[in-house]
């Protein structure tokens, strides 16, 4: 059986409900997508519908929860790489765009 989001330390039922949206459904699905990824999907996700965009102390929960961290711990090391790999992900998503217009 497929471990639950919501198990994770610093998630629940609400951060599972929210990764459902983007069809993450259990935790070997997020490990495989990656929190980053996942996160992005959500950034876009709520662009597209007209929703405020995920906080990055959500993207910081998701990094915790699969490391069995605090969101604060990992907000205070790993802030800034989370960051530039977030951008990495934007400016290629960009790229892609740009090559297929």
């Amino acid at each position: 059986m497929a471990e639950r989001i919501r198990d994770l330390p610093g998630l629940g039922e609400k951060s599972e409900q929210s990764l459902a949206l983007v069809g993450i459904t259990d935790v070997e699905q997020l490990r495989s997508c990656g929190a980053v990824m996942a996160f992005y999907r959500l950034q876009q996700l709520a662009a597209a519908e007209g929703r405020a965009k995920p906080s990055l102390n959500f993207l910081y929960a998701l990094v915790g929860g699969l490391s069995n961290r605090s969101w604060l711990a990992v907000a205070q090391s790993e802030r800034e790489q989370l960051l530039m790999e977030l951008e990495g992900i934007s400016e290629m998503e960009r790229m892609f765009q740009t090559d297929s217009e």
